[in-house]
């Protein structure tokens, strides 16, 4: 259970039961009831959320709050990361109505009151639970069509940009895409992504003064 003020009250199942001491099938009936009565909400199997009084109104506390005890009782890495982490770097035209998360490991998509969670599959060494402002640039272009499209991400570029270091991002660049690729013509594309075109592409705007400078 989380107890930290600026995050929501999450709940597994395995922690109601040995709180509570009840039974599998008296716990179920009494999830099902506070469920139906929004008093918990369920964003996955056996995890569950204790709304504020305000959050009935959304369905539910604001993902952000949640998605670190969420993804703990997964046991997988994560990083927030789209237009949610370019709004958290100062894109102010990113209004974020979708929660980008980047895992993994392919997971379905939660809707859960007016709050959506995308999940977008990559597998990269390490994850940050932020992405940074380089590791956001490279993000929205791979995941292309899930930013807005090329004006969404040249958006980003131009309200973040500036605060990336050049350097970093070209090194970072090199080690994002898959090893096994020795170039944009030989690269396989994953479902779901944009062609490797569109995709290189969008990072060489990314990489022009107008993208790394922001004027």
């Amino acid at each position: 259970m989380t107890d930290s003020p600026m995050a929501a009250l999450a709940i597994s199942r395995e922690e109601a039961q040995s709180a509570l001491g009840l039974k599998t099938g008296a716990l179920a009936a009494a999830i099902t009831r506070l469920i139906k009565r929004q008093r918990l909400a369920n964003p996955r199997h056996g995890f569950y959320l204790i709304p504020r009084p305000e959050d009935p109104v959304v369905g539910a506390p604001d993902p952000v709050r949640w998605i670190a005890p969420l993804m703990t009782y997964q046991r997988f890495a994560y990083r927030i990361s789209l237009t949610r982490a370019a709004a958290f770097h100062g894109s102010s035209h990113q209004a974020a109505m979708v929660f980008q998360v980047v895992v993994p490991k392919q997971l379905r998509d939660v809707e859960i009151g007016r709050h959506r969670l995308q999940f977008l599959y990559h597998a990269p060494e390490a994850f940050a639970q932020v992405a940074g402002v380089e590791l956001t640039l490279l993000d929205c272009p791979r995941y292309l069509h899930k930013a807005a499209g090329i004006n969404g991400v040249a958006q980003i570029a131009q309200d973040i940009g500036a605060k990336a270091d050049p350097r970093k991002l070209a090194k970072l660049a090199v080690a994002y895409e898959d090893s096994r690729c020795a170039g944009p013509a030989t690269c396989s594309t994953a479902p779901g992504m944009p062609s490797r075109p569109a995709r290189w592409k969008a990072i060489e705007l990314l990489q022009t003064p107008k993208g790394l400078t922001g004027k």
